[in-house]
């Protein structure tokens, strides 16, 4: 599958779910956004919750981000609804 499609694809199926999780950490506690953080669309999925592994797409670029917490309530809210 190449870099275009599966973006798309991710986008389309993921949306939903990254914007609950969007609103269950806002109300978790609240975050102030760095001078850096991103300023483009921002698509994330869990391939694989035993590994803790968090893959973001920013714009053009992938992130893998290990973090057992934020995978966790990630899937927590998009599970079940």
């Amino acid at each position: 599958m190449t870099d275009t499609s599966r973006r798309k694809f991710l986008a389309a199926t993921g949306a939903g779910a990254v914007a609950g999780t969007v609103a269950a950490a806002g109300s978790a506690q609240a975050a102030t956004p760095h001078a850096d953080s991103a300023q483009e669309s921002v698509v994330a999925y869990v391939p694989d919750h035993r590994r803790s592994e968090l893959h973001v797409l920013v714009g053009e670029r992938e992130v893998v981000v290990h973090d057992r917490d934020l995978v966790t309530r990630i899937l927590n809210a998009a599970g079940g609804n």
